[in-house]
């Protein structure tokens, strides 16, 4: 008797072990170490405008930069690029770098917005939710470029901030296309199939319990961030998905699904080379042509 009580101790002592590690590491996940701005738009010869908006949950204040072109590449009513950068990153998206793309940008006369979400950068807050809450940045930074800027707005997104400007999008008319690099199509078939890219830990029997645990650490539903109904939403606006076949966090098949629902008005560029958000990097002359060559249709 007394050893049946011994491994039901010991059972009980590993359950707790094991809810343990997936609160601990689920947390962290939510709660990723901030990263440090170490670039500017000076070094890239931009003329650089700084601005704070709230998001539309109301309760952070956002920090951001306007990009404007030079004097003589400014049109009338130019489309507006909002840039959004990925999880536990900062606007900067060191992986491209983002501001060597938009420098690309501002030059053929589009302005940029670049922003930090919630718990990122330069911005308030300390949660990250991987786009649930996120979307309600984008469509606080769209806010403002309406009231500022222009009517004319495009969302350019990488991995996370590729789904939440799709998220965006959906509920916002006024947007009139959408990029996305390396967007995953739905949060939680994703989270189940590759959690362990991000936990560090063994699918079993860590995935199920973070996937459990999540939703009541941090109050949201991970089945909301559903960037696959959300393009259904947004048809028949244009939306260009960019995916590397080599990307090993978020496969390519992602962006995939979400062109098949409706290829007659979406575009897709798969690259065979670079990895997360790595096809800048790689290409960067016929990356920056097929956002140019988008951005002139809207």
């Amino acid at each position: 008797m007394l050893w049946l009580i011994s491994i039901f101790i010991l059972v009980v002592l590993i359950g707790f072990i094991l809810v343990g590690i997936s609160t601990y590491v689920g947390w962290q996940l939510t709660h990723p170490k901030r990263k440090v701005l170490d670039d500017s738009p000076e070094h890239y010869g931009l003329e650089q405008q700084d601005v704070k908006f709230a998001s539309l949950t109301g309760d952070v204040e956002l920090d951001g930069w306007v990009l404007k072109p030079p004097v003589g590449a400014r049109a009338d009513n130019p489309t507006t690029v909002i840039m959004s950068h990925g999880y536990a990153g900062t606007r900067l998206e060191k992986g491209l770098p983002a501001l060597a793309l938009a420098e690309a940008i501002v030059g053929a006369g589009y302005p940029v917005l670049m922003f930090d979400f919630r718990n990122s950068g330069r911005s308030e807050g300390n949660l990250t939710t991987v786009g649930y809450l996120e979307k309600q940045d984008v469509r606080g930074a769209i806010a403002w470029v309406q009231k500022h800027i222009s009517d004319k707005i495009c969302l350019l997104g990488f991995s996370m901030g590729g789904t939440t400007s799709l998220l965006a999008a959906a509920e916002e008319a006024s947007v009139r296309g959408v990029i996305t690099d390396s967007a995953f199509s739905q949060l939680s078939p994703y989270l189940q199939d590759n959690l362990p890219v991000w936990s560090k830990l063994p699918r079993f029997p860590f995935t199920p319990l973070i996937l459990a645990i999540l939703p009541k650490l941090i109050g949201i539903n991970p089945r909301h961030v559903d960037a696959l109904a959300a393009v259904d939403q947004i048809y028949p606006r244009p939306i260009l998905f960019i995916h590397s076949q080599s990307d090993d966090a978020i496969p390519w098949s992602n962006s995939e699904a979400m062109w098949l629902r409706h290829p007659d008005a979406f575009e897709i560029w798969l690259t065979e080379q670079g990895n997360h958000v790595g096809s800048y990097q790689k290409q960067p002359e016929a990356y920056t042509e097929r956002v140019l060559a988008f951005l002139s249709k809207l």
